[in-house]
């Protein structure tokens, strides 16, 4: 497991026992904390100045004593912030105001969010007041690539501060993610709480219900808008939604449950095997269960081969009269 970045104030344990070592010994060799970077970057260990393959400590006390300033000028900068929003905005509150339905203090029913860093600051808002759960279907669109990697670094902490104040974590994922590093390593790193996730052969556009008091789904195909909503009726119907298809899916994590095959055909080709008979395209089957063009074809031809198929018409007609499709798994 890879060192993952903290605060000085949540000194990690292996830091913590390399640092009191060298405060006994006086020096050790770079090498030994090479594991907890954390050390150096905290100013807690530096070079030694006549031989640069060693570290020294820094005395406790002057540490300590140079964070606490660090983090006072940190308060006192945002208590000027605070000074100046409320500067920029006396004169606003003064203005009159023309009401209209759904336009006073408490948050509206709907509301249209654009761009990441709006999305993101409105479910990071909502994660901060959560106590009860978050409920999340994640399709396999936005997993991979920088902004996937940005959204995960964003979502960790939120996250995990929801599990210290004893919530839980319920995360839908498609069949096609349960070996995905992207998924189980965030998963994975959640040092403790109530996290669970399955998987569905599909799943839904994306969805995160946080307390059942609000909930954020995409408003385009491209994700940079959102709708926030807190309409009870809407949030009780998503939350209804999720449930029914958690009862319907396979456990992937903590403790991963393989879904079993029917006659030969894996889970995942009878979930092609229904596209199939619908009259879809490759293309279109592999989009709606999350895998590339390739990858789809070669189900398809697989499921061919246990049916004795010789052509795409007489594989609809086999995939008819096998039954599978008329069995659940």
């Amino acid at each position: 497991m890879t060192h993952r970045e903290h605060g000085v104030e949540e000194l990690c344990a292996a830091g913590e026992k390399v640092y009191e070592r060298a405060l006994r010994e006086g020096r050790i060799p770079v090498g030994d904390a090479a594991d907890v970077p954390c050390l150096t970057d905290f100013g807690l260990l530096h070079p030694v100045l006549d031989d640069v393959g060693q570290l020294e400590p820094v005395e406790p006390a002057a540490a300590l004593h140079r964070l606490l300033r660090a983090s006072a000028a940190r308060v006192a900068e945002e208590r000027r912030r605070e000074d100046r929003l409320v500067e920029r905005f006396e004169s606003l509150l003064r203005v009159e105001v023309r009401r209209t339905p759904g336009t006073g203090t408490e948050p509206a029913m709907l509301r249209l969010l654009s761009g990441t860093e709006q999305i993101n600051r409105a479910i990071s808002d909502a994660m901060v007041d959560a106590t009860e759960e978050s409920l999340t279907i994640q399709p396999h669109a936005g997993l991979t690539g920088p902004r996937g990697e940005a959204a995960r670094d964003t979502a960790f902490g939120r996250d995990q501060a929801l599990l210290d104040r004893g919530g839980r974590i319920r995360t839908l994922y498609q069949h096609t993610l349960r070996h995905v590093p992207e998924v189980y390593g965030p998963l994975e790193h959640f040092r403790r709480g109530d996290t669970e996730a399955r998987s569905l052969d599909e799943v839904p556009d994306r969805l995160i219900v946080i307390d059942r008091k609000v909930a954020f789904l995409p408003a385009d195909d491209d994700g940079t808008l959102a709708l926030e909503v807190r309409h009870p009726a809407l949030i009780k119907y998503f939350v209804t939604t999720f449930h029914r298809l958690w009862r319907l899916a396979t456990p992937m994590f903590p403790k991963a449950v393989q879904p079993p095959s029917v006659k030969g055909v894996t889970p995942r080709q009878r979930a092609i095997a229904a596209l199939l008979v619908e009259g879809h395209t490759d293309a279109v089957i592999a989009d709606r269960l999350g895998m590339n063009i390739r990858t789809a074809r070669l189900h398809i031809a697989k499921l061919a081969a246990t049916l004795g198929s010789d052509s795409r018409a007489q594989l609809g007609y086999l995939i008819a009269r096998s039954g599978i499709l008329d069995q659940e798994p």
